[in-house]
C-alpha cells in the first residue's frame, strides 16, 4: 500500500486530504510543521510527500532542500503561492510536481497516481536521479529511445539528434512524468551563465518535436508546462 506524508498546517485541509485518500486505500501520515515532518519522513519512509510551502517553523522550500540531502521520494507541492517564479524555486529546490491552490481533489488524485506510477516502475525505466540503466530502452507509441546507445528511431527508421537535442532529451527521458524547470534545463545543457534564455528551449523543444512527435502542434509526449518547464510523459 502506498504511504503518503501530507505536511499542512491548515487543520481543515490535512483533515480532508487524510480522509480522502484513505478511503482511497492509501497509508496516511500527517505533519502541521517542518519538524515534525522531517521526523516522519526520515521514520516512516514514505512514497510521496504531499507539502505545503507556508509552514510555521520553515519555509516549505527549505524543507524540501533538507529532504533532498537524504530523501529521493516524490515530493508534491500544494501551495497558495501562484507565481512563475514561486514554481520554478521550487522546482529547482528538489520538487517533482506543483499545484496551487485551491486544486481539485481529482486532480491531486491523478497526480498522485503518476507519481506512484513513477516508483513502481519497471527497470527498463529511468527513475529519478538514477541515471541510464545499462540496457535501458524506453519505448512510446511513436519513436523508440536507447539511452546507452545514445540513439533513437521511429519504426525502422534511425532519427539523427544533434548533441543539444540529444542532451534534453535525455534529462526528460531519464526523469518521466516529472516537470523539470526550464533554468534546470539550461543550466544543465548549456550552462548557469543561459538561465533566463527561455527562448533557446522554445526552440529546441520545437525541433525535438517535429522529429519525434505524430503533431508536433499537439505533443503526446514532449509537454509543456507554461512558464515552468517541461515533462516527458511515456
Amino acid at each position: 500500500m502506498t504511504r503518503v506524508l501530507v505536511v499542512e498546517d491548515d487543520a481543515q485541509l490535512a483533515r480532508a486530504l487524510t480522509i480522502n485518500l484513505k478511503a482511497r486505500k492509501y497509508d496516511v501520515d500527517a505533519a502541521h510543521d517542518a519538524a515534525t515532518a522531517l521526523r516522519l519522513a526520515a521514520g516512516v519512509q514514505p512514497d510521496v510527500i504531499l507539502l505545503d510551502l507556508g509552514l510555521p517553523d520553515m519555509d516549505g522550500l527549505d524543507v524540501i532542500r533538507a529532504l533532498r540531502g537524504w530523501n529521493r521520494s516524490p515530493v508534491l507541492v500544494l501551495s497558495a503561492r501562484t507565481g512563475s517564479e514561486d514554481k520554478i524555486r521550487a522546482l529547482d529546490a528538489g520538487a517533482d510536481d506543483y499545484m496551487t491552490k485551491p486544486f481539485s481533489m481529482d486532480e491531486l488524485l491523478a497526480r498522485l497516481r503518476a507519481a506512484t506510477r513513477r516508483i513502481e516502475e519497471s527497470p527498463a525505466h529511468v527513475r529519478p536521479g538514477v541515471g541510464a540503466a545499462a540496457g535501458a530502452v524506453v519505448t512510446t507509441g511513436d519513436f523508440t529511445v536507447d539511452l546507452v546507445r545514445k540513439k533513437v528511431w521511429r519504426g525502422d527508421r534511425d532519427v539523427r539528434l544533434t548533441p543539444t537535442e540529444w542532451h534534453l532529451l535525455e534529462i526528460l527521458i531519464c526523469n518521466p512524468g516529472i516537470l523539470i524547470s526550464q533554468r534546470r534545463l539550461l543550466k544543465e545543457v548549456w550552462g548557469p551563465s543561459y538561465s533566463t534564455k527561455t527562448n533557446y528551449l522554445r526552440v529546441y523543444m520545437a525541433q525535438l518535436r517535429r522529429k519525434l512527435e505524430a503533431d508536433p502542434s499537439h505533443p503526446r509526449y514532449l509537454i509543456t508546462e507554461p512558464g515552468m518547464g517541461y515533462r516527458f510523459e511515456a
